[in-house]
């Protein structure tokens, strides 16, 4: 008896797929590793105009603006420390995507993303740094979970007992 069983096809992760795992993170401060390299910021954006859901997303130039709205954004929030407060001061749920982080970071805006990192409050509010630095990575180790938006090598099946197996 020939059985053979072709390997499954590499699951690729979709903007929706990657949205799910940043709210399951088990911290509110996230490093997404990959997402410029799949252009994560286009593919959310006609996500979260459809269903509705309150994601922002800041860069130096722009500052901090609604995911939805692409050319509206917090006056003055181009400086990290200015976004990061109102961050910290917002009682909504919200998913706070940073884009082209200073390096080296200041000191006054570390303190404020450990404060974001260490937040209790009810509501659910990830700050998710996109591709960052390691030294930046590292530094905040202690209250930080690594996200990747590559997807998984599929793995190979091996013949155990007659049977094909994951």
């Amino acid at each position: 008896m020939n059985t053979s069983i072709a390997p499954p096809a590499s699951p690729v992760q979709t903007g929706a797929d990657i949205l799910e795992r940043i709210l399951a993170a088990r911290s509110n401060l996230i490093a997404l590793e990959g997402g410029e390299a799949v252009g994560l910021v286009a593919e959310l954006r006609p996500l979260v105009r459809r269903s509705g859901q309150a994601v922002y997303l800041w860069n130096p130039e722009l500052g901090l603006g609604n995911l939805r709205e692409e050319h509206v954004a917090l006056p003055g929030s181009q400086r990290l420390n200015i976004a990061l407060r109102y961050m910290l001061q917002s009682n909504h749920f919200g998913i706070y995507l940073l884009q082209g982080l200073p390096m080296p970071l200041p000191m006054a805006d570390a303190t404020l993303l450990r404060q974001l990192a260490r937040a209790t409050t009810g509501h659910i509010r990830r700050v998710v740094l996109l591709d960052p630095a390691e030294s930046l990575v590292a530094s905040f180790n202690d209250v930080l979970v690594r996200l990747s938006c590559q997807p998984k090598p599929a793995q190979r099946p091996r013949l155990r007992d007659g049977r094909w197996m994951l």
